[in-house]
């Protein structure tokens, strides 16, 4: 379907049939869909319950990202739900933009508008910025539906052809997939608009974050900017690049808290036999480089020059990385691995794996768990060794509030 088209079938869902099959579908199967589908199709037009089956589903899709408050409020593309900015995350940054005291911000690749909506509510004016006509349609219709509008301009047009001099503040979030449906892009410069641009542009202005992938290598990273990886519940969501606050500094910022952690340059932390206590930082620590600042805070070292994983004779509290208790120490050897949670009785095995090329679904096949237990297993290297560590979770002492 082309772009015209697409963009007339979004614009039936604003009128007030649209309005009516869209909230009709608000809590329907997809597994029923064809019954659905035909059922509507006898009252109203084809094309019409088409477009509201798909952004039904888009709605369902997006409540992970959003809530079900907002994202059954909301309008997505698929393009929009796969990249759209966490509702968590988009606040947590458009309260670090209020905190510096900004009270405009340009969000060029705006997208469907995640985070203009996260900056409106934080009482910042936004200029929201996309060259594609429906996801402009889309971010114009999400600042209606959630009472925003006062407060985002929503334009489309060309990033880099839009003056944003009048604003306090620059937020560019580059497209890092390939065209519609397209595989994920790694090269910073084949972004669109490419990295260097967004560079450009942001050091035109007072204050600036850049919105990139947490893999990005760490030598790319322009040496007067704060560099921040963003994790949402144990998962990595992104890294920012910050114009504009604190120069070469590494942070690891955890949701929901936020907790973040400074990098102070320390070395690489020393390796030792593993322990009682076997740590797993979470994954903002291991993208910012940042495990020897936890290390060092658990007292504890590497199991493995490396490989990721923090081990210590006591148990400490930190936000920074899970601890699990290790009761046994094994080289790997999978009949070993099935005996041992055969005699413990395991039927619930959950397997990581750091530095191991076995995969856990495959392990789970072989060594077959069965019984009203649970156990973790850790397949990894210690020592330069490929090794199995058995353990459970552990309840460190809390960590008191930030």
């Amino acid at each position: 379907m082309g772009r015209v088209t697409d963009l007339a079938a979004f614009s039936a869902l604003l009128t007030d049939e649209g309005q009516s099959l869209l909230a009709a579908l608000r809590d329907y199967d997809p597994a029923q869909e064809l019954a659905v589908a035909s059922r509507l199709r006898r009252e109203h037009p084809a094309g019409l319950v088409t477009a509201a089956l798909g952004q039904a589903r888009l709605r369902q899709r997006a409540v992970a990202k959003f809530g079900a408050q907002d994202a059954h409020r909301m309008y997505f593309t698929p393009h929009g739900v796969e990249q759209s900015t966490r509702a968590a995350v988009a606040a947590y940054r458009a309260a670090r933009f209020a905190e510096l005291g900004v009270r405009s911000v340009a969000d060029l690749c705006c997208g469907i508008g995640g985070d203009a909506l996260a900056l409106a509510r934080a009482g910042i004016r936004v200029l929201a910025v996309d060259r594609d006509p429906l996801t402009a349609a889309a971010a114009r219709a999400n600042a209606e539906a959630l009472g925003l509008a006062g407060l985002i301009e929503v334009r489309c047009a060309d990033v880099t052809e839009t003056d944003t001099s009048a604003y306090d503040a620059v937020f560019v979030d580059p497209a890092r997939r390939g065209g519609r449906g397209g595989g994920r892009i790694f090269d910073p410069e084949a972004y669109s608009p490419p990295l260097s641009w967004a560079v450009d542009t942001a050091r035109s202005a007072r204050y600036a974050a850049l919105k990139i992938a947490p893999g990005i290598p760490h030598e790319t990273v322009p040496p007067e900017t704060e560099a921040e990886w963003i994790s949402d519940g144990g998962d990595v969501k992104e890294a920012v690049l910050w114009f504009g606050t604190r120069p070469g500094t590494v942070t690891a910022t955890l949701l929901p808290g936020p907790r973040t952690l400074t990098g102070r340059g320390l070395p690489d932390p020393p390796v030792r036999e593993t322990g009682r206590f076997l740590y797993e930082p979470d994954g903002a620590v291991i993208r910012a480089h940042l495990v020897a600042e936890v290390a060092e805070e658990l007292g504890g070292a590497l199991i493995d020059a490396t490989i990721a994983y923090i081990t210590a004779d006591e148990l400490r509290p930190t936000p920074y990385a899970t601890a699990y208790e290790i009761t046994d120490r094994l080289p790997f050897n999978v009949k070993k691995l099935k005996a041992l949670l055969r005699e413990r009785e395991v039927g619930t095995l959950t397997v990581k794996k750091r530095g191991s090329a076995v995969e856990p679904e495959e392990l789970r096949r072989k060594v077959k768990p069965k019984g009203p237990n649970a156990a973790t297993v850790f397949l990894t290297r210690a020592a330069g060794a490929p090794t199995m560590l058995i353990g459970r979770p552990t309840q460190a002492p809390a960590v008191p509030a930030p």
